[in-house]
C-alpha cells in the first residue's frame, strides 16, 4: 500500500505537470503576440508621420505654385498698392513654407527615431521568437518525458496492485477519496499521524506495532503503518 501510494503520488504530480503545459505554451504565445502588436504599432506610427510629411511636401509644392503665379502677377501690375499688395502675399506664402519645412525636418527626425527604435525591436522580436521555438521545443520534451514516465508508472502500479487483495484495495480508495491530498495511507512516527501531526491513542500505537492488521487513524481516518527504522538502519 505504502508503494501504491508513492506510485499515485508521483503519477498525480506528473499530471498536474501535464495540465500545466497547455498553460506555459499559452504564456509564450501572448508574449509574442503581445510583442508582435508592439511592432505593428510602431509601423503604423512610422506610417502615419510619412503620410503626414507627404501631406507638408504637397502643401510646399501648392505654395511654390502660388509664389510663382505672384511673381508673375507683379509684372501686370499697374499701380504701387497692387505691386506692394502682391509683395505681401509673396511673402506670407514664403513664411507658410517656412513654417512649414522646419515642421518637415521636425518630422524627418521623428520619423528616422521611429525607424531605429522600429529596427532594434524588430531585431528583439527575431530573437524573443527563437527564444519562444527553443521554450516550447523544451516544454514538448518535458511533455514526452511525463507521458512516458506515467506509462512507466502505470506499469508498476498495476504490478503492485496485482499483489493486493479487493478488499484491501477497496479500503485504500475509499480512504484515498475522502482526503484533500488524495494520500490515503501515512506512517506513523513516536504515536504521532504524519498525515495530520495528532497523535494517536497509545493502545493503537502498541496494536499498529503488531503490523498484523490495517489501522486507521482516529483523526485524519488515513490507513497508518508503523516501520522500525533503528532495524531498517541495522
Amino acid at each position: 500500500l505504502v508503494k501504491l501510494q508513492k506510485i499515485d503520488t508521483e503519477a498525480q504530480k506528473l499530471e498536474s505537470l501535464l495540465k500545466e503545459i497547455p498553460v506555459r505554451i499559452g504564456i509564450l504565445d501572448e508574449r509574442l503576440e503581445k510583442f508582435m502588436r508592439t511592432v505593428e504599432e510602431d509601423e503604423n506610427l512610422i506610417s502615419e508621420l510619412n503620410k503626414k510629411y507627404r501631406t507638408y511636401e504637397s502643401d510646399v509644392q501648392l505654395n511654390l505654385g502660388m509664389i510663382q503665379k505672384s511673381q508673375e502677377k507683379l509684372r501686370s501690375v499697374k499701380t504701387n498698392k497692387e505691386y506692394q499688395s502682391s509683395l505681401k502675399e509673396i511673402e506670407d506664402i514664403k513664411s507658410k513654407n517656412s513654417k512649414i519645412e522646419d515642421e518637415m525636418l521636425e518630422f524627418l527626425e521623428r520619423i528616422e527615431s521611429a525607424e531605429s527604435e522600429l529596427n532594434e525591436r524588430r531585431d528583439a522580436y527575431s530573437k524573443i521568437v527563437d527564444e519562444t521555438n527553443q521554450e516550447k521545443v523544451s516544454i514538448e520534451k518535458d511533455s514526452d518525458q511525463c507521458k512516458q514516465k506515467l506509462v512507466e508508472l502505470e506499469s508498476d502500479r498495476n504490478a503492485v496492485t496485482d499483489l493486493l487483495d479487493s478488499t484491501i484495495l477497496d479500503t485504500f480508495y475509499r480512504v484515498k477519496a475522502k482526503q484533500p491530498d488524495s494520500v490515503a495511507i501515512a506512517e506513523v512516527k513516536d504515536a504521532v499521524c504524519q498525515g495530520c501531526n495528532l497523535n494517536i491513542p497509545p493502545q493503537l500505537y502498541n496494536e499498529l506495532q503488531h503490523r498484523n492488521s490495517l489501522k486507521n487513524c482516529p483523526s485524519c481516518e488515513r490507513i497508518i503503518y508503523w516501520e522500525d527504522h533503528n532495524k531498517r538502519s541495522e
